[in-house]
């Protein structure tokens, strides 16, 4: 097949997908212009990893949708090397500081706990926070209408997953919904990923929580992924549960995702 008939078959594939399929040649090697295209995603998904985010940023946009924005951190120790002990100790991620639950401990109301949590942690993509999380929770807010009654929003620096189930439990709370940067890829810098607990406490586990991932520009929109966290939400409190006892065949009673 010539390399005109090779262009031609890569087209179709290429517009269905930003992986890299049908690479342009130059000889017995990729071309020079899709090598530097690689060395370019390939850095952009290290700095995603290793920079931090605009906390101040993110509380700002916080209070400007009129929430109780609370800055926390999690066990990773404060510093220069905090982020290369966030990524060589996972597990001190997934717990608070002793200040950071102290704070929670003193804000919590027994008498009349949150029905939700909101939670933005940097993860593995400070990028997707700073890009994506102020945004998401704008499109979500509306659609909760008075029916939801919200805790403080906690920012946790260098936070992981787990680490709502310690804030959720601390709180109160009868559910956690938390905005984390997901692992880069070679495309995707900047993916946001929601996850959402049922009575969250400490030894949760990931099969106990529902993920909707892919939240970005090029990807599940904000109004589409709202419209998907809304459906989880009001299906958790209706059968008193997420991840493996949750899916959305499971409430027939709810409205489907258009």
């Amino acid at each position: 097949m010539g390399n005109g008939n090779l262009s031609k078959a890569r087209e179709p594939l290429q517009a269905y997908t930003p992986a890299r399929v049908g690479l342009p040649r130059a000889g017995s090697a990729i071309s020079t212009a899709a090598q530097l295209a690689f060395q370019l995603d390939h850095a952009r998904a290290r700095d995603a990893v290793h920079d931090s985010a605009d906390f101040s940023g993110l509380m700002q946009g916080l209070t400007k949708l009129k929430l109780d924005p609370i800055l926390l951190q999690s066990a990773v120790p404060g510093g220069p090397g905090g982020r290369q002990a966030y990524l060589r100790r996972p597990d001190l991620g997934r717990c608070l500081d002793t200040a950071s639950a102290a704070s929670l401990t003193d804000r919590s109301d027994a008498d009349a706990p949150p029905d939700v949590v909101f939670v933005v942690a940097d993860g593995l993509s400070a990028l997707a926070i700073d890009r994506h999380a102020v945004a998401l929770l704008e499109a979500l807010l509306p659609l909760l209408g008075d029916t939801w009654k919200l805790g403080p929003v906690c920012v946790v620096r260098n936070g992981r997953v787990a680490i709502g189930d310690e804030i959720g439990a601390l709180l109160d709370a009868r559910m956690t919904v938390m905005f984390i940067g997901e692992r880069p890829g070679l495309t995707a810098p900047d993916s946001l990923g929601a996850y959402l607990t049922w009575e969250p406490r400490p030894g949760r586990t990931d099969a106990e929580r529902n993920c909707i991932s892919n939240i970005r520009t090029e990807g599940l929109s904000y109004t589409e992924a709202a419209q998907r966290i809304l459906f989880y939400m009001n299906a958790a409190r209706a059968t008193r549960g997420t991840g493996y006892a949750l899916k959305e065949s499971s409430s027939p009673n709810l409205p489907p995702i258009s």
